[in-house]
């Protein structure tokens, strides 16, 4: 996942991408005007081929969507009331935790090591009792 300021570039992209194909659906389908005191013949109509879809409405809310983003973005970078010292204490917190937490799992992990023992010494017992019962078995039969 890519930090705060690569999303916030992305997406500030993305903004730049629909105002640009915004404007070129407008170019597309708008209808040319007339200038008062300019004649000019040979005016362009309308293609009724093209579908009246309401572009206006769809990069409406796609621009907005991505305004919102761009400013969630933006609120969550780091204010710059935060200092250097609220950092490094903040970073000292995370390290005791992460220290603790480390301990936590080396404890887990012994526990976990005696019942593996436990497991395979009761596994062992069991295969010496099923090779001593197949022996005396055999030696009843004979």
């Amino acid at each position: 996942m890519a930090d705060r300021l690569t999303q916030l570039q992305d997406t500030v992209n993305q903004q730049a991408e629909h105002f640009c194909n915004a404007i070129g659906i407008i170019q597309q389908t708008s209808y040319p005007s007339k200038f008062a005191n300019f004649d000019r013949t040979g005016s362009q109509t309308p293609n009724p081929s093209q579908p009246q879809e309401d572009y206006a409405q769809l990069f409406a809310q796609l621009i907005a969507r991505c305004a919102k983003d761009i400013d969630t973005l933006i609120e969550s970078l780091p204010n710059e009331d935060s200092s250097i010292e609220l950092q490094n204490s903040s970073l000292k917190r995370l390290e005791i935790e992460n220290q603790e937490t480390a301990l936590d799992l080396e404890e887990v992990v012994q526990k976990g090591e005696l019942l593996l023992e436990k497991i395979q010494s009761a596994l062992e017992n069991i295969a010496q009792a099923q090779l001593d019962m197949q022996i005396t078995l055999k030696a009843s039969l004979q």
